[in-house]
């Protein structure tokens, strides 16, 4: 099964308002795990950058008017994501600026039928929340320091190890600090086996109840075996 995590960094919140896309990243995984392919693009959003969401991702029109166009990346960022399922946190806002952007240049939308949409999968599982990105990193002892503005690569890095924990919890090869990528293209790169195994997410005071429910099943209980 191949997934995309991605990512999308604009020039603010409504894409229906003139709003534009000025970053996209993408993450391949496959079967659950990393493949070391990357895709990652800075845009030209053909207007200017609000104050306010350059006080979120850093990106000035200086920088950004020195980037291609919507327009020239569309082949290549159509032809990684093909056939894949696609990841998103908030995928209503990520999606919504991406098939605007395909729109305007008379290509069909990305369906809602490939969209997985992480905030979703932490409301069910984590109902009392939050669930930012930020907070599902804390819960997950996901080191997130790196993280001091918003920016479509490092936050896709982060929910993808986010995303393998709300599917099925610790992966015992995920290991994305190899990943080597240029902007626009797609990279290989080997897998890396952790040095050591990622710390549980149980607090002390729910292994000291498993303990001693355990320790109530009697001498011949055989959770034992495995205490």
């Amino acid at each position: 099964m191949r997934e995309i995590v991605m990512d999308t960094e604009t020039t603010g919140l409504d894409c229906r308002n003139g709003d534009r896309l000025v970053e996209i990243a993408g993450i391949e995984l496959s079967n659950y795990m990393p493949t070391g392919r990357v895709w990652h693009e800075y845009i030209n959003p053909e207007r200017d950058m609000p104050r306010e969401a350059f006080a979120v991702h850093g990106l000035c029109t200086q920088f950004l008017c020195t980037k291609p166009v919507f327009a020239a990346i569309v082949p290549s960022f159509l032809e990684f994501v093909d056939g894949a399922k696609l990841i998103f946190h908030n995928a209503t806002f990520d999606i919504g600026f991406i098939n605007a952007e395909l729109g305007r240049h008379e290509h069909p939308p990305i369906s809602w039928e490939r969209v997985v949409d992480t905030l979703a999968l932490a409301r069910r599982k984590h109902p009392g929340g939050p669930n930012s990105l930020d907070a599902l990193c804390k819960r997950y002892s996901i080191d997130n320091s790196a993280r001091t503005r918003h920016g479509a690569l490092l936050d896709a890095e982060l929910l993808a190890e986010v995303y393998l924990q709300l599917v099925g919890g610790h992966q015992p090869i995920f290991d994305l600090s190899p990943m080597a990528t240029r902007a626009g293209t797609i990279t290989d790169s080997f897998i890396r086996v952790r040095s050591e195994p990622l710390p549980a997410n149980l607090a002390e005071a729910e292994i000291a109840a498993h303990n001693a429910f355990i320790q109530g099943l009697g001498a011949d209980a055989l959770w034992r075996l495995y205490a």
